[in-house]
């Protein structure tokens, strides 16, 4: 066992499991990703630390521990047709497609795109799809989805990813401004009407167009 696997399975042992997480195959997603291929050279030693971290750009990659809580709080299951809103560095994109997940992820900064799509591609060539876009706008071609996941926080749900929501679905998505308290939610599309639940308080970065 090298010592990133190590670290690895200490960060699910100690941050995952002893806060609450029990979906196992979470818990193995998380085990088996290696999390610090998503972060830049010079921060690799503090990659399974509980804590988000700089990926450039004013952006992060989330502590582990809220990736872990969203991912299992979307009950995926393999083929789950995912819409990820804010690529990022790919590690929450990775996960998804560890479990099975056919995950289309789009990112708005055209950096951050260019170098997740090229280590998404190489580790999960066949259910990965990776866009350049305005996460505001969704990906309408390949819509409905069964659930969708924002990993940046804006002001107020998107309706167009509202829309592109199956009728049983589910999204998550952080909600509030920056430097204010904002809240995770967790919303259901049932018979055309959203139902929103506040699941804990989060701090992320502004959702941008």
């Amino acid at each position: 066992m090298d010592n990133f696997e190590e670290l690895r399975s200490k960060m699910v042992d100690t941050q995952l499991i002893s806060r609450g997480i029990k979906s196992q195959a979470v818990l193995d997603a998380m085990r088996k990703v290696p999390r610090h291929l998503y972060v830049s050279e010079k921060y690799q030693d503090f990659a399974y630390d509980d804590s988000p971290l700089s990926i450039g750009l004013r952006q992060t990659i989330s502590q582990p521990y809220i990736v872990a809580y969203m991912t299992e709080q979307l009950e995926t299951f393999p083929g789950m047709k995912v819409l990820e809103i804010g690529t990022g560095s790919g590690y929450q994109a990775a996960i998804l497609a560890q479990l099975g997940c056919d995950v289309h992820t789009i990112e708005t900064l055209k950096e951050l795109y260019e170098s997740s799509k090229l280590i998404l591609e190489a580790n999960y060539p066949n259910n990965i799809k990776t866009k350049n876009s305005n996460g505001f706008l969704g990906w309408p071609e390949q819509a409905p989805f069964d659930t969708i996941i924002v990993t940046a926080a804006p002001e107020r749900i998107p309706e167009k990813l509202l829309e592109q929501l199956k009728d049983n679905g589910k999204m998550i998505i952080p909600l509030g401004r920056v430097h204010m308290i904002q809240y995770l939610k967790i919303i259901t599309k049932k018979d055309n009407k959203i139902i929103e639940n506040d699941l804990l308080p989060v701090r992320f970065v502004p959702m941008v167009e």
